[in-house]
């Protein structure tokens, strides 16, 4: 089968291209003494990881399996998490709750990793030079490269993306946009052409259908400049999934016919990618018992890593 011409690189958000300015648990602590409400940063951990999970297993997917908004589940985890702290017949304050919603919405709450907007920046420089923008001379084999971000989350991840620097294109799934460009940037086009998150879709990563769901994305974007677009224009287009998580993201991704690389961002595998751009290493998911056999998995230590990955 001759190699295909065209790439689709997809992300996972939190832990991949963004993460926390400190721990969650830190930053609920510093609002809520801010709001009068006495407690250390050490007590929240538990107490959020508490909430979290409650919330996730009786409204899963942010509150999308029970009918409920995005801010009103948060709120939901916000007031589980504070309400042991607070003071005999104290409420909780209605402006910390909007407080840290907002916070987590925005740069205020996230930071991306160093490589992150480097990365974006040569690749707008490679998608300018083959539209011709810029003399053609790199070793960037692919024709054309889209870009997408497929993740586990409400519909936060594009205002989180936007507030710290990269160019996120309003393309949801399930939420048709009708936003214009202009002419340059049709063609150099946004450095995310579209998000596409559990919340819209109604499934979780390792669920192929959630990468099935990019896939329809990625056939309405080459729509933009092709009405007549086939299935076998996508399929000219190699998949490959790039997050932090072997299970959800390496094995959803492959179960869904994708290519995918682990990014070790918590330096699990720091030694095997020692000097390499990309190392094949032996792990366990969850799940697997001490007799199942190792798992190999496609692991980079950094974007810069994922030049070396895309370019062969």
């Amino acid at each position: 089968m001759p190699p295909k011409k065209n790439l689709f690189l997809a992300f996972d958000a939190f832990g991949t291209l963004f993460t926390p300015r400190a721990p969650v648990a830190v930053q609920y602590a510093e609002v809520a003494r801010r709001h009068g409400i006495e407690v250390r940063d050490e007590q929240l951990e538990p107490s959020f990881r508490r909430a979290f999970k409650e919330e996730a297993k009786e409204r899963p997917n942010y509150g999308k399996a029970v009918g409920m908004g995005a801010r009103a589940w948060w709120g939901g985890v916000i007031t589980k998490t504070l309400t042991p702290f607070l003071a005999k017949d104290q409420p909780l304050p209605d402006a910390l709750v909007s407080d840290l919603l907002t916070r987590f919405s925005t740069e205020k709450g996230y930071t991306l990793y160093p490589d992150v907007l480097p990365f974006f920046r040569k690749l707008r420089d490679l998608k300018a030079r083959r539209s011709g923008f810029k003399p053609t001379n790199d070793p960037w084999r692919w024709d054309r490269t889209v870009v997408g971000v497929i993740t586990n989350s409400d519909d936060r991840v594009p205002g989180i993306l936007a507030s710290l620097g990269l160019r996120v294109a309003p393309k949801r799934f399930g939420v048709p946009s009708n936003v214009q460009r202009f002419e340059f940037e049709k063609k150099v086009g946004d450095d995310v052409s579209f998000v596409v998150m559990s919340y819209d879709v109604g499934f979780e990563k390792p669920d192929r259908r959630i990468f099935d769901a990019a896939k329809e994305l990625l056939k309405e974007t080459l729509a933009e400049s092709d009405a007549d677009v086939t299935e076998e224009d996508v399929e000219d287009f190699q998949m490959l999934y790039v997050g932090d998580d072997v299970r959800k993201d390496y094995f959803g991704a492959g179960s869904a016919g994708w290519s995918a690389v682990v990014l070790d961002r918590e330096e699990r595998f720091a030694k095997e990618l020692e000097g390499k751009a990309v190392a094949m290493v032996e792990t366990r998911i969850e799940g697997d018992k001490e007799e199942d056999p190792l798992r190999k998995v496609a692991v980079i230590k950094d974007l810069r890593s994922l030049y070396g990955t895309v370019d062969n």
